[in-house]
Formats: structure tokens, C-alpha cells, sequence
């Protein structure tokens, strides 16, 4: 993983003069923010060894690298799925490649379903934790040493201090965020009513088929980490209207112009704060 992870970075490396800090991955229909970046360049995935092609909609399957306010941004344009029948190694390989590439934080993005009531559809709401309840673990197997520790600590998988700039950007644009805990389960299908009724026992606010996998990883890898879900339906059981995914793109589309300006204020706010860190963070090295 290792060897891949850096061959993969600096086969990124020898396409770019641009040294980002600050990843961002675009869920479903959200990809508006990728075209918003200043000076862009674009890889394909299949360019990319390691990187399967997203077979969802609204998942254009592309790395950005761009400029945003001064700041050097790299935006992977989709991203894929467990249910798509990869593996969850897979599934975190990008990151691995993130922290080759000396990237310290990472905002992940995502199209949820709204289990809280007081949530609507086109709110955005800010991760403060989540639920893992896709059955299995990218970590599972034999540790990846060089990357991190056997038993990472997930106190703050989402980062208390990016989570403020996320308030500090929202405030600035004159909107309101929600807050809450994010379920990651498997998919493909939707939810029953009855998982629905059952996670909001366990406490969750929103549902999605992402993102606990990457945050995962990138905990592990040392990245610090953001959140936002855009609640782009009303879970199963909480609305009258039948689940379908064309939903999510209407939705995410509804509310591009807040999206693209928290995320963008978001890195504002991080770059104006002298408490973040702008070097690169080390690369993984093997012990032997």
C-alpha cells in the first residue's frame, strides 16, 4: 500500500507545480465546487493507478487541482462506494495518497438523507460524528504501520476547529448550518422505515452510503478532518415522496451557491487562522 500510495503521488506530482494542503471530496451532484477553482487542472482517475472510476451518477470521477483565494486546493470530483463492490482498502486509497501528497486536512462532502425532523431538504449540515455501521472497517487486516497506529483514537474524527471555520463561513453568507451525527451504512439500497426509526434511536441526524470509510482512513493517517452533509431527501418513513436518486443531483443543485461558498469560505477562514498549519504534512515512510 505504501509503494502505491507514493508511486500514485508522484505520478500527481509530475503534472502539477501546484502543492496543496487542503483536499476536498465532492459527493453526489455537489461537484459545482471543482469548477468554481481559479487556474484549474483535471486527472482523470483512470489516469490514476489505484483509482477505480465511479460508476454513480453525479460522481465525474476526476481530480482538480485549482486555486482558491490564494490557496492551493486539491478536489477529487467523486468518489466510490463500497456497494459499487469495492473493497474498503480500495475505498481509502485515495487518502493514502492524500497524505503522500502532504495534505493535512481534508473536508468530505455528501448527499444525506434527513432522519432529525427539524432537518429540510437542501440544509447543510456540519459532521460532529459518526456512526459506522457499514458492517466491516478499512483498517481491518494487518495495520499499515507507516501511516499510523494499530488503534487510532476517533475522539475527534471531525475536527472542532475546522467545524468552527465552517460556522465562521456560513455566518459570513448569511446562512444557517445544522449539526449532527452522520450514519454510514452499506447500501445500495435505501433504508426502511424501520432501520430509520432504529438509527434514530442510536442518535443519528442523517444517513448516507460514504465518507465514515475516508475519515477513517485519514484519521489513521494523521489528516484532520471536516464534514458536511447536504440533506438532500427526507429518509425513509419521514416524508411522503419515493426514494430515488435523481432527488439527490435536484437537491444538491438547489443549493450550489451555499455549498460552493461554505466550502470556499470554509478555506478562507482555515487560512486566515494563524492556529492552522500550511507545511506539508510528512510523508509515510517504512520503518524498515
Amino acid at each position: 500500500m505504501l509503494d502505491r500510495a507514493t508511486a500514485c503521488a508522484d505520478s500527481i506530482l509530475t503534472r502539477t507545480a501546484r502543492t496543496p494542503r487542503i483536499a476536498v471530496i465532492l459527493g453526489s451532484g455537489l461537484g459545482a465546487f471543482a469548477d468554481s477553482l481559479q487556474n484549474s487542472i483535471s486527472i482523470d482517475y483512470g489516469e490514476l493507478d489505484g483509482f477505480p472510476r465511479p460508476t454513480v451518477a453525479g460522481h465525474s470521477g476526476k481530480l482538480v487541482l485549482g486555486e482558491h483565494a490564494g490557496r492551493d486546493v486539491l478536489v477529487m470530483a467523486g468518489r466510490f462506494h463500497y456497494y459499487e463492490g469495492h473493497s474498503l482498502d480500495a475505498v481509502g486509497f485515495p487518502i493514502r495518497v492524500l497524505r503522500q501528497l502532504g495534505i493535512r486536512y481534508l473536508l468530505v462532502t455528501n448527499s444525506a438523507g434527513g432522519i432529525n425532523p427539524a432537518f429540510n431538504v437542501g440544509d447543510l449540515m456540519v459532521i460532529e460524528d459518526h456512526l459506522n455501521l457499514i458492517g466491516a472497517n478499512p483498517l481491518y487486516g494487518p495495520n499499515a504501520d507507516a501511516f499510523g497506529p494499530r488503534f487510532p483514537d476517533m475522539t475527534q474524527a471531525y475536527d472542532p476547529a475546522i467545524r468552527a471555520c465552517m460556522e465562521t463561513a456560513a455566518a459570513a453568507r448569511g446562512f444557517k448550518l445544522q449539526h449532527g451525527v452522520y450514519a454510514g451504512l452499506s447500501g445500495p439500497t435505501y433504508e426502511t422505515p424501520a432501520e430509520i426509526r432504529m438509527l434514530r434511536v442510536l442518535g443519528a441526524d442523517s444517513v448516507g452510503m460514504s465518507t465514515v470509510p475516508e475519515v477513517t482512513v485519514a484519521r489513521h493517517s494523521g489528516i484532520r478532518v471536516g464534514g458536511i452533509s447536504c440533506i438532500s431527501n427526507k429518509a425513509a418513513g419521514m416524508g411522503d415522496e419515493e426514494l430515488d436518486h435523481s432527488h439527490v443531483a435536484t437537491a444538491a443543485q438547489a443549493v450550489a451557491g451555499d455549498f460552493i461558498g461554505l466550502l470556499g469560505g470554509t478555506i478562507e477562514a482555515m487560512s486566515a487562522d494563524p492556529a492552522f498549519d500550511w507545511t506539508p504534512l510528512p510523508r509515510a515512510v517504512s520503518a524498515s
